[in-house]
Parts: structure tokens; sequence; C-alpha cells
């Protein structure tokens, strides 16, 4: 059996480095640089918005957003929250000409279809409802990496607990900063003009 020539030897070297610098590249390196920022809202999800529209993850490019899991029988998180959402939308509009757009995700389907919760995001200037199939729905929650389960209650019913934060998006579908549940109507806003000033 003839021996590998020097030649071939240094080839054969050469094409393997090509091969790990190639890996480490394209499926390495990206997985290590990669931030939950960068992975907060991808998905394969499909949802349909009280707008008539679809929701995926390519809704959040395009313009600032943010984005809020809840549902409408929820009795303090979800109605408080969108109170907020209307005063931060009605402070942009009279102070910077301006407003941020808003989703509200169910985190229950069943009971949220786009006509109830068309209904419950209305009264709110810039929030769409947004609802779909629960199997799509968990995909959302999970891209999202929202906490969401379904709790029962006395009588047979069921409520839901959920994470309760406003995430913000930027224009490239990013995730930006997230907004505490209650954290207070100056630093919200501070964040949110940061964000539009981006």
């Amino acid at each position: 059996m003839a021996r590998p020539k020097p030649f071939q030897i240094a080839l054969a070297a050469v094409a393997a480095a090509a091969v790990a610098g190639l890996l480490w590249v394209k499926v390495i390196q990206p997985q290590m640089t990669e931030t939950m920022a960068d992975k907060m809202g991808r998905g394969d999800y499909a949802l349909t918005a009280t707008d008539g529209t679809l929701f995926t993850e390519d809704t959040l490019k395009g313009a600032p957003s943010a984005v809020f899991f809840g549902f409408t029988h929820c009795p303090e998180v979800c109605p408080t929250t969108l109170g907020d959402v209307a005063t931060w939308n009605a402070i942009l509009e009279e102070e910077d000409g301006k407003q941020l757009r808003v989703f509200f995700v169910t985190v229950d389907p069943e009971r949220d279809t786009a006509e109830v919760l068309g209904d419950y995001v209305s009264w709110a200037d810039g929030v769409v409802g947004v609802t779909g199939t629960p199997e799509e729905v968990a995909k959302a929650v999970k891209s999202f990496l929202i906490y969401a389960r379904k709790v029962p209650i006395a009588g047979g019913g069921y409520t839901m607990d959920h994470s309760a934060s406003v995430l913000l998006f930027d224009s490239k579908g990013r995730l930006y900063e997230p907004i505490g549940y209650q954290e207070g109507e100056t630093r919200a806003m501070d964040k949110i003009r940061r964000l539009l000033a981006l």
C-alpha cells in the first residue's frame, strides 16, 4: 500500500481546516453569540390578529412594537396592563405625535375568539388582539418564552396563570427591553421613547 504523498497530506489538512472553519462560522459561533433577545419571538407560529392580518415573527419587523400575553377573563393583570398601554399611547400621541403598536396575544384561545378579543382591546388605542388555534398559541407562547398555565377553579371553570411583562421589540423584530407589571409610568415611558428613537 502506497504512503500518502506530502502534497496529499497537506491538501487533506487544508480541506479539513476549511470544513472546520465553515462549521465554526455557520453553526458553532452563531449559537454561542445568539442571545435571548435574538431568540425571543422567533418561531413558525401563525396567529390571527383582530385587524384581519396574520401575526407571525415577521409582524414584529418594520416598526417598533410591544407584545403582551394575557386573556379576556383576566381579573386584574390584563385590564391593568391595557390601561397602562392606553395611557402610554395617549402620552405619546399628545407629547410626541407618535403611537406604539401593541399586540395583545391571548393565552386562552379556547375562550378568546377574534371577536371576543377584538371587543376586549377595542378601547385601548394602538392595541391589536391576537388569537388562533390552541396549537398555534402554544407555539407562540414557546417562541416568546412566556409562562402560561391553565389553573382549575371552584365550580369547574378555570383561570390562566401567565407572565405579566410587556415585551418591547425594535424595528428588526429583536427584543429591546421588557416593561415589568406596574413598573411605573416614568420608567415605562423612558423605555418606550428610547425604543422609538432608535
